[in-house]
This record gives structure tokens, C-alpha cells and sequence, in this order.
């Protein structure tokens, strides 16, 4: 069946009162940003309090779904059939011939549900409602009416032309992004932090993300990783300033000077300030970071509060009371697992202790902090003068 629109259904941008229609308009741009990957030309706008997505000419269904299925704000993505208004009684034909194409089995419960926005139309609602329903029953003798908790609801809307639907496509719900302001991934090249982004993005917040790159310890090819996953969540969060900040004489630096059970939180430490510099820089409202408690030394209830000890942001972290296999799954979802579990190390997991401290101590941290400043300002400087700025997109 040839389908000319889609409805776009959304759900929490419904309810924002005077600011609704500021959210309107950033699905409208998120959805034209998605459609810029399908093959075909398409009409994006709102009527009514409704979004369509009307499509000129030929174009890539599934490919139009498969985008339409990452745009954050939209619950419900409904296939419309458009038919020009000849009157009731070739309305009766094209329900008809509908139905007989969406179902070809014939035999299970319906309701109508008809919507007249052009109210110059000679029914009512109820009349097409009771008058297509006859119809439908009298085509389809093995079908039954059920008003209450139908197989097939078939929406009528009488528009300019009249639109017929009865399938809604799940989105991915959610707030379109932007309209939450932007925050700054700690992006890595782990299974968590690719998540993490996916999940801010999804409550509307825009991405920039910081990556920790460690040459020689860690290969051309774990940076390219990272690109990879920046690559796949913009596909969700649209496109994503990547830093790539050379790590090395820092992490070395750490590495001579302080004890080694506490080199990953005073590390993690410096990341949280280097990737706070850029977050304030581009106007962030906040970091993001995939941690989830008790997932590893650095990510105990002491170890965070140490870390967060360094950063005047908020940090937020949206896998905090996930455990693996739920981090996995979505992960799975939104196809970063397979780049993820790619065997290329990142500088995290380079310069790890054999037995790290699982309760840092704040003050004794910063005690062995206070060994490293002789240079650590200095190449702090050089680490943000160098970084290296990519503007990833799908």
C-alpha cells in the first residue's frame, strides 16, 4: 500500500501550556534533520495541533520509519493513507479498499474513529462513524464492531483531503533535543557512556562530548572507535562536538608522583576538570558521565563524591541504578554494542592499579594531589590548547 503522510503522535510536549508550541517546532526541526538520511522528498509542518510528514513523490519507507524511529518526542508514528474528498460514497469505496488491503483476513474486531477538522463537512463525526462502520460489516461479514478494546481502530479525518490510518508505529519517546539545553559527554570508548549520552539526549539535551586520548598506550584506531560511537549516538542526539584531548603526560605525570591506588579516581579527577573547562566554554549546563554505582573501584559511592568534589557543573549520570545487563541492552537498542566490545583500549584502562582503593579518602586525595604542582597546571594548559575539536555527525 502506498502511504502519502505520516501522523506523528507526541505525548509530554502535549501538556507544556503556553510553551507548547516552541517544543512543536524543535520536533518539526529534529524530524527534517532525521529525514535528511531517507531516500525521498518530504513536507514536514504542523496543522492543527498535530505534525505530519507529508511525502512528495517516491520514496523509502522503511528507511523513512528507521528515521523516524530516532527522533526523540514522537510515541507514535501512524502510516496515512490520503484520499481526495469525491464524496460519502467513494469515501465508502476507499475504506473498503483500505481495509481489504491492511487486512486481508477479515475477521477481526474494529472501531471507527472519525475526526471532522473541516467541520463544512455535511456529517458529523458519530454519523461517519455509524455509516462506515455498516459499511465495513457489511464488506467484511466476519468482523465485529468492539468499541471498547478493538483489534483495529480506523481513524477517518476529514481534512482538505481525508486521512485513513489504523497503524501506530512506536517511537521512541522522549523530549526533542535542544529544548533542554546542552551538556558535555565524558565519552569513552566502554559500553556505558555512549548509553548515557542516548539517555540525556533523549530528555531533550543537547551533546557535546570529551574524549581521553592516551598515544602511544592507546592506538589511532581506539580514537577511531570513539568517532564511531559519537557517530551512532548522533544519529539520536543530531550532530555532537567531539574533543579529543591528548591525556598521556598527565596520566604519566599522575603516574610518578602519586600512589598508585589512587591514580584512577586522582585521573578521573582531572578528566572531570578538563572536560568541565569545555562544558563552560560551549556553554554547558552540566556534565554527563556513564557511571553506575558500585560498577568498579572508581564508581563506589566515596569514589564519586570524589570526583564530583572537583566539578562546579552537576555531573549527571542516567545509568546510576542500572546494573550490566540492563546498560547492555540498551546499548544493543541503539547499536553501539558491537563498536563498544571492539578490543581496542582506551586511556582508562591503561594505567589501572592492581588494587585500587574502593573508599577514597577526600582529604587524603587531595594531600597526594598537592604532589603534582609543579607541572600539572602547565600541561593541563597544553592538554586544552591541543585538543583536537571533530563535529561528528550520522
Amino acid at each position: 500500500m502506498r502511504f502519502h503522510s505520516f501522523l506523528i503522535k507526541y505525548g509530554e510536549i502535549g501538556i507544556k501550556g503556553k510553551n507548547r508550541y516552541l517544543f512543536e517546532d524543535a520536533l518539526v526541526r529534529q524530524i527534517r534533520f532525521a529525514l535528511k538520511e531517507a531516500d525521498g522528498e518530504f513536507y514536514v509542518h504542523k496543522a492543527q495541533g498535530r505534525v505530519y510528514v507529508d511525502c512528495e513523490g517516491e520514496y523509502d519507507y522503511e528507511e523513512t520509519i528507521d528515521a523516524l524511529k530516532r527522533v526523540f518526542g514522537i510515541v507514535g508514528i501512524c502510516p496515512v493513507v490520503r484520499v481526495l474528498d469525491q464524496g460519502f460514497e467513494q469515501l465508502t469505496k476507499d475504506v473498503v479498499a483500505y481495509m481489504k488491503e491492511m487486512y486481508p483476513e477479515g475477521n477481526q474486531t474494529f472501531k471507527v474513529e472519525a475526526r471532522r477538522s473541516r467541520k463544512q463537512y455535511p456529517m458529523t463525526s458519530m454519523e461517519i462513524n455509524c455509516e462506515l462502520g455498516g459499511v465495513i460489516l457489511d464488506a467484511f461479514p466476519e468482523m465485529k464492531v468492539d468499541v471498547h478494546n478493538p483489534d483495529i481502530r480506523l481513524n477517518v479525518e476529514v481534512r482538505e483531503e481525508i486521512y485513513l490510518y489504523s497503524e501506530i508505529i512506536p517511537g521512541p519517546g522522549g523530549m526533542p533535543v535542544g529544548t533542554n539545553g546542552n551538556a558535555m559527554l565524558l565519552l569513552s570508548g566502554g559500553i556505558d557512556s555512549p548509553v548515557a549520552g542516548y539517555m540525556i539526549s533523549k530528555r531533550g539535551v543537547g551533546l557535546k562530548a570529551t574524549y581521553f586520548h592516551a598515544p602511544p598506550y592507546t592506538s589511532e584506531r581506539a580514537k577511531e572507535k570513539v568517532v564511531d560511537l559519537a557517530k551512532l549516538v548522533s544519529r539520536y542526539a543530531g550532530p555532537i562536538e567531539l574533543h579529543v584531548v591528548n591525556f598521556t603526560d598527565i596520566q604519566l605525570y599522575i603516574y610518578e608522583k602519586c600512589p598508585h591506588e589512587e591514580l584512577t579516581i586522582i585521573m578521573r579527577r582531572y578528566m572531570m576538570k578538563i572536560a568541565e573547562h569545555f562544558a563552560k566554554e560551549k556553554g554547558c549546563l552540566g556534565l554527563i558521565t556513564g557511571e553506575s554505582i558500585g560498577q568498579v573501584a572508581s564508581q563506589t559511592m566515596q569514589s564519586l563524591a570524589a570526583t564530583n568534589a572537583v566539578c562546579t557543573l552537576p555531573v549527571y549520570r542516567p545509568l546510576i541504578g542500572f546494573d550490566k545487563r540492563e546498560i547492555v541492552e540498551i546499548s544493543e537498542k541503539i547499536d553501539t554494542y558491537e563498536t563498544s566490545i571492539q578490543p581496542f583500549e582506551d586511556c582508562c584502562t591503561i594505567f589501572v592499579a592492581k588494587h585500587p582503593v574502593t573508599k577514597p579518602n577526600l582529604e587524603r586525595i587531595e594531600k597526594s594531589e598537592e604532589k603534582l604542582t609543579e607541572k600539572i597546571d602547565e600541561l593541563m594548559k597544553t592538554a586544552i590548547e591541543t585538543t583536537e575539536v571533530i563535529l561528528v555527525k550520522p
